[in-house]
């Protein structure tokens, strides 16, 4: 049987560790500086730099005819962009879309998407060429005004940086996620930018609030109304980091009879229309917006959503807050101005740092471009200089190159002439010999002497430069003034709204209603104040526990034996069909537990919570609402002890009854006002506990209601007046039979 060789020996030892940072530092690195984030210079992310490149290479300038989208995305993946040819289209288009873009890079011819999320038709049906804007990015790229580096198969060369003469990184933005670090840059006006970069120019050491006046906030392509306010936009401009809230742009259109709906003419800021109508009608379907009937995408050219709301009575401003709460009719845009500086160190700028980089990029350019300038004129009168020596001796260089073996180095001998010049002389033609010609050499010679004399004043003085570069940020915004389509601001500013919590009556359709609650704990809510004689079914063995009038929009408070409030909204109840639901199904209550006392919620009342015990005190009715299931725990009760009684405070006594049936009357300023806890001693009992407790004003007397529901006055209490804790005294004669003052929850 053949031996098994044994597995090679590796040349040598890889620390796995070491290996997998090295590799991980790399990747990490390719992703920061070549995909995820712009050039602080010209704004622009390796893939959108080829793709302009690209276009430029097969002259599809602003004046020339379209080509074909899969042309130019051909050429960017074959000569300076590796990747996918989808994700070099996707970019393509995005620079297309005037949604997405605040002014667009490429124009495009076809179908390039649409602001409800819809897809660019393929490559191969789309055309593009460049925009004005994409040709001033590219200005003066053949002039060295910008390094070139070979591109990833060494054949071809590409640009390290676009000349840039667009403020493109704040004019249209950017947005990209790196390893561990990510950038978020809005969109602004370029008029704007340019004030600010001109005041720059001016005073190097402007402070961030001077330029936040220049540039009030960012400009979206789609509109929207920022409702940040100038503190936060101005403290995210110094830091480079924040955010901005933006809102649909809305109006109110009135309708006949009285009715009205909202027209909403401008989403936020990468809001697709279309899951925006999508999300509106699940909350409507789900019942999650209660101020709105329904909602129409009647969009054409321009925007138009319409808010149709459920009643004409609701305020329009407390129905867009709701739909600003609960859908993406707001959202906020981050700023994180985290860019490449020089294209090789990433870091957040502000807003200064960022314009103050594209200045010095500018004059670099403006210097590279006129030093570029300055070589060709000297070539070029080298060049005239040696036409004119040829023009003096005319006869003496035609004699030299018809007769000499080596004209070149004859005429160099002869007239002192360069290589340049005898080489030019040379390659004349003789239409040239004539005497107009040498006239126009003449008058060219002055001309590029006297253009050379001040492209080298310009290269030697600062001042110079800025103002040349002063007055092509003029021109920029001359070209792209607010008096311009394209450049008229399209984001309005907003104060912060003054409505920040909806009230509860706002989002419900206000409306009467009877709350009627079962001996037995069943729950609902009928239509309309029905009448006290009115008939009410109830399932057998069950009846009328209580019954009370409200409002849709009125909160429902209970009261319950274990010393806890429940609260729920009036709207949310069971409707009055059937016998309605079983109370325990909406609240937290043990079966061991029973309703005290169920009624519609005033906050500016106080109670008067009492156990059996003889216990209690005085609670604002504020205090005890808990829109949770499980309560708020208010009054203590422990053992046997439980909550019996809970009345309104309206008065200057209480009246105390037992189960032992005596009475006792003492001053309200005796007890303690509480949010929580057990309370005082209201009366002492050897037998039984607490029967009744209400609040009365002495001068009035003390009202008592029989089982009929008839009321008698006792005004002559002397006998029964004490102080709090005392046993108290049989009730005067009279007095209703039994423990209790009767008459209802509120009975004066």
């Amino acid at each position: 049987m053949a031996k098994v060789a044994p597995p090679p020996e590796p040349e040598h030892d890889v620390n796995l560790r070491e290996a997998l940072e090295e590799r991980y530092l790399a990747y990490a690195l390719s992703t920061i500086m070549h995909r995820a984030l712009p050039d602080v210079r010209d704004g622009l992310k390796p893939v959108h730099r080829r793709v302009l490149y690209a276009m430029r290479q097969l002259k599809l300038d602003p004046g020339s005819g379209f080509k074909k989208c899969a042309r130019v995305v051909g050429d960017v993946i074959g000569r300076y962009h590796p990747h996918g040819d989808q994700s070099v289209y996707d970019a393509l288009v995005r620079l297309a879309q005037d949604f997405s873009v605040r002014y667009p890079l490429v124009d495009g011819q076809g179908n390039f998407g649409n602001v409800d999320g819809d897809n660019a038709a393929a490559m191969r049906y789309t055309e593009a060429r460049m925009t004005e804007v994409a040709a001033l990015l590219l200005d003066g790229i053949d002039e060295d005004t910008v390094d070139f580096r070979e591109t990833y198969d060494g054949e071809d060369s590409e640009p390290v940086v676009l000349p840039g003469a667009f403020p493109q990184l704040l004019a249209n933005g950017a947005a990209g996620i790196a390893v561990g670090m990510a950038t978020s840059i809005p969109p602004h006006n370029v008029a704007e930018l340019c004030d600010a970069a001109l005041h720059l120019i001016k005073h190097p050491n402007a402070s961030a609030a001077k330029l936040v006046d220049l540039v009030p906030g960012p400009d979206f392509p789609t509109g929207g109304v920022i409702v940040e306010s100038k503190e936060s936009i101005a403290e995210a401009y110094a830091t480079g980091r924040g955010g901005f809230r933006v809102r649909a742009k809305w109006e109110k259109e009135e309708l006949p009879r009285g009715l009205w709906q909202i027209v909403v003419t401008e989403i936020p800021y990468m809001v697709q229309k279309s899951k925006l109508v999508e999300k509106l009608a699940e909350l409507l379907t789900a019942r999650k917006l209660p101020l709105l009937e329904d909602v129409r995408d009647e969009s054409a050219e321009e925007i138009r959503l319409v808010l149709v709301p459920r009643s004409k009575t609701v305020d329009p401003e407390h129905l867009m807050e709701s739909l600003f709460k609960a859908s993406d009719l707001e959202s906020r845009f981050p700023l994180n101005l985290n860019v490449l500086s020089a294209g090789q160190v990433p870091g957040v700028m502000n807003l200064r740092e960022a314009l103050r980089a594209w200045l010095e990029h500018r004059k670099d350019v403006l210097v590279r471009r006129t030093n570029f300038r300055l070589d060709k004129i000297e070539k070029r009168l080298e060049v005239l200089d040696g036409y004119l020596i040829a023009y003096l001796n005319l006869d003496e260089v035609i004699r030299i190159i018809r007769e000499e073996d080596e004209p070149k180095k004859e005429l160099i001998k002869t007239f002192k002439l360069t290589d340049n010049q005898a080489e030019a002389i040379l390659n004349m033609r003789l239409r040239s010999l004539r005497k107009l010609e040498e006239m126009e050499i003449k008058t060219e010679h002055k001309s590029l002497s006297d253009e050379q004399k001040a492209l080298r004043k310009l290269v030697k003085s600062d001042k110079a430069q800025w103002d040349r570069i002063g007055d092509e940020i003029k021109s920029l915004k001359t070209t792209f003034g607010p008096k311009t389509d394209l450049g008229r601001r399209r984001s309005q500013f907003s104060d912060v709204p003054q409505i920040e919590e909806v009230p509860l009556e706002a989002m419900i359709e206000r409306g009467p209603i009877t709350v009627v609650c079962s001996n037995k704990g069943w729950i609902r809510a009928m239509k309309g104040h029905l009448a006290e004689d009115t008939e009410i079914k109830f399932k057998e063995g069950d009846g009328e526990k209580v019954r009370l009038h409200a409002q849709t929009t009125d909160k429902i408070v209970i009261f319950a034996t274990n010393g806890r409030f429940y609260t729920l909204g009036a709207d949310k109840l069971p409707g009055g069909r059937g016998h309605g639901e079983p109370i325990r199904l909406l609240i937290d209550l043990d079966e061991s537990h029973d309703i005290v006392q169920l009624f519609v919620h005033e906050p500016e009342r106080k109670l008067l919570v009492a156990s059996r015990e003889g216990y209690g005190f005085v609670v604002p009715e504020a205090e005890v609402v808990a829109m949770r299931r499980a309560g708020k725990q208010v009054l203590n009760v422990a053992g046997q002890d439980e909550a019996v009684a809970c009345a309104i405070v309206s008065g200057d006594h209480v009246a105390v009854i037992g189960e032992n049936r005596k009475l006792l009357c003492f001053p309200l300023k005796e007890l303690n006002e509480m949010t929580r806890g057990k309370g005082v001693r209201l009366q002492r009992y050897k037998d039984g506990g607490l029967g009744d407790v209400k609040t009365f004003t002495l001068k009035q007397g003390l009202i008592a209601y029989d089982r009929s529901n008839r009321a008698r006055t006792f005004d002559s209490l002397k006998d029964w007046l004490g102080q709090r804790a005392q046993a108290g005294r049989l009730p005067p004669k009279g007095f209703p039979v039994g423990h209790s003052f009767g008459g209802g929850f509120g009975s004066a």
